[in-house]
Order: structure tokens, then sequence, then C-alpha cells
């Protein structure tokens, strides 16, 4: 085999240099093939699913129910409740849970916007936040990520006060 140059400069002097550089293209090659480059799943199926366990997440605060809103956050997660975020898991739980001690709940919310990414990862969701007497008290804006087992986990949120239009 007569040497060749490389674009880098280096020379190729063997077919056994030139077989190891085949197999690397083709391993890279194959390892691109792999990457996810469209939708995975239908996007109106994932905006549903996103949208159902949003719907579910509220519902914890009307069934009173703390732990099942525990069970919603990502270990990671950070919500963002007033100057400083809070930050993970437990400490976001210990932050809402005066939030249900009292025996109606102080706000709901439902959401009225979803959008997932491409890969089906992250999603987003938002709406509006309503006091118990039915007025629009504020917005929230979750982001959700798919964990390995499939069910969707809030890794960040934060509310915003209800704009006021003249």
């Amino acid at each position: 085999m007569k040497p060749v140059e490389r674009a880098d400069g280096r020379v190729i002097r063997n077919r056994w240099q030139a077989v190891g550089l085949c197999w690397l293209c083709v391993a890279g090659a194959a390892t691109l093939g792999c990457v996810q480059t469209g939708r995975v799943g239908d996007p109106a199926a994932l905006q549903a699913q996103v949208r159902a366990t949003e719907r579910a997440f509220a519902r914890t605060m009307t069934d009173r129910d703390h732990a099942a809103f525990t069970g919603f956050l990502a270990d990671e997660a950070i919500f963002f409740s007033g100057e400083t975020p809070v930050r993970g898991q437990a400490a976001v739980a210990a932050e809402w849970k005066p939030f249900f001690e009292a025996p109606t709940a102080p706000f709901s919310w439902y959401p009225d916007a979803v959008e997932v990414l491409d890969s089906g990862s992250l999603a987003l969701s938002t709406g509006p936040v309503i006091d118990p007497g039915g007025n629009v008290i504020g917005r929230f804006h979750s982001i959700w990520r798919r964990e390995a087992a499939g069910e969707w986990r809030i890794v960040f949120d934060k509310g915003s006060p209800a704009c006021i239009t003249p």
C-alpha cells in the first residue's frame, strides 16, 4: 500500500492503519445514526400526558395531599417562591407544606398551554393560578422532565403575578 497523507497531516503507511480508520468511520456513523434527531412519540400524546400530569399535580392541592404533591417533584427540583430559589425535593416539599395545612386550598391552578420538546424529554406547562373566590391571582410556569421509567417529574416552577389589563 502506498502511504497516504490525511487532511490532518498524519500519514497512513499500512493496511492496518487504513482498516482501523475505516472501522472508526463505521463506528462513528453508527453512533450518529443512534442520536435522536426527530420526535419521540406522538406530539399530541406527549402533550396530553404532561397536561394530565399537571392536572394530577394540581389535584394534590385540592385533595390536601402533601405526600402526593411531593411525589411529583424531581429530586433536584427548583421552585422560585420568593427572593431565593428553593432547591431540592425535600426543601420544596417543606416550603409548600403550610399550603396543605388548612382544610381548604388557598389557591388552585390548571394548565392552559403545554409544549413538549421534539426529543420528548422536557415539557413546559403554564396556566392561571386562582384564589378560592375564583379570581386569577397569578400564572404558573413549570418545566417537566420525563424520567427513565416514563413518568413526568417537575424540575422548575415559577409563578408570576396576574397581569392587569386596562
